[in-house]
């Protein structure tokens, strides 16, 4: 079994207009679908990132540099991550396929995770 990690980018703006059923709706649809994963022995974690603060890190000739960010207002943002277990690529694909998060205009980047 190899661990994949799923990063959920968003559109922040997106969100935006929804009443509180509606967000309450889709945290119960993420709950159900880690539940399936976690039956099934295929879910290794996952959580929601904190919507404001959050720290940019980067390093600038000996010196390393730290900024607020990212921004609520920024087009792209990861609001949160699954990590899941599976088999090969193409069952890592099937099973996020399968997540919530890929309705409207989110996406999904999936990687392995090496062992080192």
């Amino acid at each position: 079994m190899h661990t994949y990690l799923l990063l959920l980018h968003e559109t922040p703006a997106d969100y935006a207009e929804l009443s509180p059923a509606q967000m309450q709706d889709i945290v119960r649809r993420h709950q159900a679908w880690a539940q399936s994963l976690a039956e099934r022995g295929l879910l290794a974690g996952g959580e929601k990132l904190s919507d404001d603060g959050g720290r940019q890190l980067r390093r600038q000739g000996t010196q390393v540099l730290v900024s607020d960010g990212p921004y609520a207002e920024a087009h792209d943002v990861i609001g949160g991550f699954y990590l899941i277990k599976a088999e090969n690529d193409a069952q890592a694909e099937t099973l996020a396929r399968e997540c919530p998060h890929l309705e409207g205009r989110q996406w999904i980047e999936m990687r392995r995770i090496d062992v080192l």
